[in-house]
């Protein structure tokens, strides 16, 4: 396979010196910014096969080098082995950006292409700082030319979501986003993020993977809402999405072809009457669209803004709460069958069987649509990749010993989830049972914090991993990310990490809490809930915040070092694990409801 890769970045070099180019990047992103992209653009993997969710490559006439993260270090160490793409590790201290290493090379007036669809305009604004010099050529779909089978723009069934589901309508939302523009002193804006443009309509589709999302542009001005989407595939008159498109159009929002929004852009004010400005979102806009706007006839004003849609989506609304406190129950119910099957059977079933077991479980939620991101089923070893990807054939036997992670979530019409419980198959080493319980202690550390009112995620990161620095231990990824209601279960523009972010955790906001801890060729240790953001009283200092643990599923006690819990500690874990217990047990058959009071008792 190794060959097949050199060999497409052969290829590449050769469509760089027909075209003069000294440098390529290659994004792992798509056109709207997105974390997951669909299979059009998994233009990364198709080159360097790096699997990974997180990855950019910069091909230059005698060096391909993939930069990532530390969360995919021994992924990328594997899987470009024999291509010839040399590792650039990201979120270390020594890391050199992208950017900066192409300063580094010390190049006269390079020329650098990127594709133009998906490179964001702040991603090239920091290329132009980093080398002035350099000419940047944005071509749009830069690898079709190499990409011979390469797939189409999705199109999936669309579905809309009432407000018994949403807990607000689309005109709501609309209307919000408008007295939003009038007081930005514009009067149209361009949304081109995939989950803010589903929250904004209330829809839902499966164009990405694991993301319920409808690939789409969203333009809207004080008087219309534009929406551009592959309206072309959907002949059906009686189809699901055909219905959709009535009750859209019913409530103001015209269908547009996707790939007219270049032209409509380019023609802005001469296609829509009144419309003189528009507002962008540097982060999310891709460079080929904002050439576009300026290019066209008639350039209307252009405000350059942060979107108030991510913030808006992100403090979840009372019913969307109630959903996702629903999602939790269901979804603990299955995982509480999931690790009850397991027990049964470690030591006669592998890590492949187990996530098929964990899915079947799932998919017999009535609302169920589908898992939230690939499950990572990871035994031992396995798991000291914190995204492990469960290979279907030669994946590890559960074997009765040591540590099991396993880290899945479910899409529901009512909510989503995200969950990840490490559990002991049978005796654990001393090593194991130590990471395991200060792993555990942060987790809870984090999940008893209060805070002032302002307080930014970044600000408590620390609470998480506190017991693991004093023993000299810690883990390379975020301890929390955003979460969506049926929506993308990774979202800003909140999360909890050392990366410095401004953004406050707001009451209504939903967050992950998972502190890690992973050592190679041994085992990897992770507890994830999910918490909601809430008020905890007001007095003279000010406003207090702190978390609901919305996950329910106990956490396994049978390998703690209980005498490494403070008396705070495990007041939280027992009174946790007894809510678990008197939640969930009334509808789990007999046997498994029997064996989860036994893995619920008090310690």
């Amino acid at each position: 396979m190794a060959t097949i890769f050199s060999g497409r970045v052969e290829a590449l070099r050769g469509l760089m010196r027909e075209n003069g180019w000294d440098i390529v990047i290659i994004t792992g992103s798509d056109p709207h910014a997105s974390e997951y992209p669909a299979p059009r653009w998994k233009q990364v993997e198709w080159l360097s096969g790096f699997t990974g969710e997180a990855g950019d490559l910069v091909i230059t006439r005698d060096h391909a080098g993939l930069w990532t993260d530390t969360r995919y270090f021994i992924q990328a160490v594997r899987q470009l082995e024999g291509s010839g793409i040399v590792l650039h590790k990201m979120r270390v201290p020594e890391q050199v950006p992208i950017p900066e290493w192409i300063a580094s090379l010390g190049l006269d007036s390079p020329v650098i292409a990127i594709d133009g669809l998906c490179q964001t305009m702040d991603a090239v604004d920091e290329l132009r700082d980093a080398v002035p010099s350099a000419q940047i050529d944005a071509v749009p779909d830069l690898l079709s030319v190499l990409w011979a089978d390469r797939p189409a723009v999705p199109s999936s069934p669309i579905i809309t979501l009432g407000e018994d589901l949403a807990g607000e309508s689309r005109e709501t939302r609309i209307n919000r986003l408008r007295k939003w523009l009038v007081l930005q002193g514009g009067d149209s804006i361009l949304i081109t993020s995939l989950d803010q443009i589903a929250w904004l309509l209330n829809v839902r589709g499966a164009d990405v993977e694991y993301n319920p999302v409808v690939i789409s542009y969203l333009l809207v001005t004080l008087d219309d809402v534009f929406w551009f989407v592959r309206k072309d595939v959907y002949a059906d008159p009686d189809s699901e999405t055909a219905a959709s498109f009535q009750e859209l159009q019913a409530d103001g929002v015209t269908i547009q072809d996707y790939d007219d929004i270049l032209f409509t852009l380019a023609s802005l004010r001469v296609e829509l009457s009144g419309v003189d400005s528009i507002c962008i979102d540097p982060s999310t806009l891709s460079v080929a669209l904002r050439e576009a706007i300026e290019d066209g006839d008639l350039l209307p004003q252009i405000y350059e803004v942060d979107s108030p849609v991510a913030l808006w989506k992100a403090v979840k609304n009372a019913t969307e709460v109630d959903g996702m406190r629903e999602a939790h129950v269901e979804d603990g119910l299955v995982m509480e069958q999931f690790l009850y099957w397991v027990s049964c059977h470690a030591g006669s079933v592998n890590e492949w069987e187990a996530a098929c077991e964990l899915g079947r479980l799932r998919a017999q939620v009535p609302g169920y649509r589908g898992d939230s991101f690939q499950t990572i089923s990871a035994y031992g070893p396995s798991a000291a990749l914190p995204h492990y990807i469960t290979p279907a054939s030669g994946s590890a036997l559960l074997e009765p010993h040591g540590l099991y992670l396993v880290d899945s979530g479910g899409q529901y019409l009512f909510g989503t989830t995200d969950i990840t419980r490490t559990v002991p198959l049978g005796p654990c080493t001393a090593l194991e049972r130590e990471d395991y319980t200060l792993v555990l202690k942060g987790h809870i550390d984090l999940a008893m914090a209060i805070f002032p009112r302002g307080t930014a995620g970044c600000q408590i990161d620390a609470l998480a991993r506190e017991p693991l620095w004093r023993t000299r231990r810690n883990f390379g990824h975020g301890t929390g990310h955003g979460v969506g209601f049926f929506l993308n279960v990774h979202e800003g523009p909140q999360d909890i990490r050392q990366n410095f972010n401004r953004q406050p955790l707001e009451p209504g906001m939903i967050i992950s809490n998972e502190p890690g801890l992973y050592r190679e060729g041994m085992h990897g240790i992770r507890h994830e809930n999910l918490v909601l953001v809430r008020p905890v009283g007001d007095n003279e200092f000010g406003s207090f915040l702190g978390f609901e643990t919305l996950t329910l599923c106990h956490i396994d006690t049978s390998c703690l070092d209980v005498a490494l819990l403070t008396a705070d500690e495990r007041a939280w874990l027992n009174a946790y694990n007894a809510h678990v217990y008197d939640v969930l047990s009334p509808r789990l058959a007999p046997e498994v409801a029997a064996w989860l009071y036994d893995q619920t008792r008090p310690v």
